[in-house]
């Protein structure tokens, strides 16, 4: 018999995560970066409390906090920062303890669009941070490789409640995003990517029937790279939370049940990513082992409201699932039949 794919955390250690969800989740907005202090200027003949902290490592900047004699604004930064630091402190003693982590620049980001309202109005957080996301929300843990792209997705127009531009709100994360060209001049771009080889990366997807077809996300003033068979996986997207840097962000995650057979899908689409299919596959079997056996989802059904042509690509995995899934034969069994 192969090892498990997963262990589980304690339940105090699963209660401790649930609760710093719970408050964070009641907060209005989330400081950006790091807690930070509070620091007077007087340079202008007038003095403020300016809040001065680091958006990214080495980058520090300040923000107005108001009037030395504006005792309610200063009061009111004052708890926003023992917050953050309250929460840094809940995210580092998780990090120990094994749970899925993402870097400060992924924290940036999500931070970002949490303030902006955009998952709210319907934007989903999807890949291996959704995957991570997932095995923090079930209690689960396992291996996973670290991740240097952030995927974010809608299945239909965002309902915001104020106009959002994606390139403007990379630009407000104050980190030198750029923007990558697409694959032709006549294609838009679709992500931006921080310097360096494992700078970070932030692609916009869409459902669409042509892998990496180009398609308009009018109130985004952006596109999207088309993915088959994301409205199946978007459909019925949940609340959830990732954690990264100091930080806890509420998301819209898609559900597990559907991550998993989507994931089955693209470990078989992708003929030419041996590495990366391996990677979707592996994730594709922890994730419905933990759905399984721990809360007793039946798989089958979900992959019964999947497209036939989703259901019939990874049928090609199977020999491979049944493989990883040595250990889970009750996961198995669930996998075949969702797939018969």
């Amino acid at each position: 018999m192969s090892a498990s794919l997963y262990r589980l955390h304690e339940l105090a250690f699963r209660t401790q995560y649930a609760e710093l969800k719970e408050r964070v989740r009641a907060e209005p907005a989330l400081l950006p970066g790091t807690p930070g202090a509070l620091y007077e200027r007087t340079g202008t003949g007038h003095p403020y409390w300016y809040r001065v902290y680091y958006a990214a490592p080495g980058r520090q900047v300040e923000d107005l906090a108001g009037a030395r004699d504006d005792g309610e604004a200063l009061a009111a930064v004052r708890e926003q920062i023992d917050f953050a630091k309250w929460v840094a402190r809940q995210v580092s003693d998780l990090r120990k303890l094994e749970f899925q982590v993402a870097d400060k620049s992924v924290a940036r980001v999500l931070v970002e669009f949490h303030n902006l309202r955009a998952f709210e109005a319907g934007l989903v957080v999807v890949g291996t941070l959704c995957y991570m996301a997932w095995l923090n929300e079930l209690g689960a843990k396992s291996v996973v490789l670290r991740t240097q792209d952030v995927d974010l997705a809608r299945r239909q127009r965002l309902k915001l409640e104020a106009p959002l531009g994606f390139l403007e709100a990379m630009q407000a994360t104050k980190l030198p995003f750029a923007v990558v060209p697409g694959l032709s001049r006549s294609e838009p771009p679709t992500s931006v990517k921080l310097p360096g080889a494992e700078g970070l990366r932030v692609d916009m997807l869409a459902a669409g029937r042509q892998l990496g077809a180009s398609v308009a996300i009018p109130e985004l003033r952006w596109h999207a790279q088309a993915i088959p068979h994301y409205d199946y996986l978007l459909t019925g997207a949940r609340e959830g939370a990732i954690l990264a840097g100091g930080h806890c962000i509420p998301v819209r995650l898609p559900a597990p049940e559907r991550l998993v057979w989507h994931k089955l899908f693209s470990s078989a689409a992708r003929t030419g990513a041996p590495e990366k299919a391996a990677k979707d596959l592996l994730q594709a079997a922890t994730l419905a082992a933990v759905l399984v056996e721990q809360q007793d989802e039946p798989l089958a059904q979900s992959a019964n409201e999947a497209p036939a042509a989703l259901r019939l690509a990874a049928r090609k995995r199977l020999p491979a699932m049944r493989k990883i899934l040595d250990a889970h034969p009750m996961v198995l069994e669930q996998i075949e039949a969702g797939l018969a």
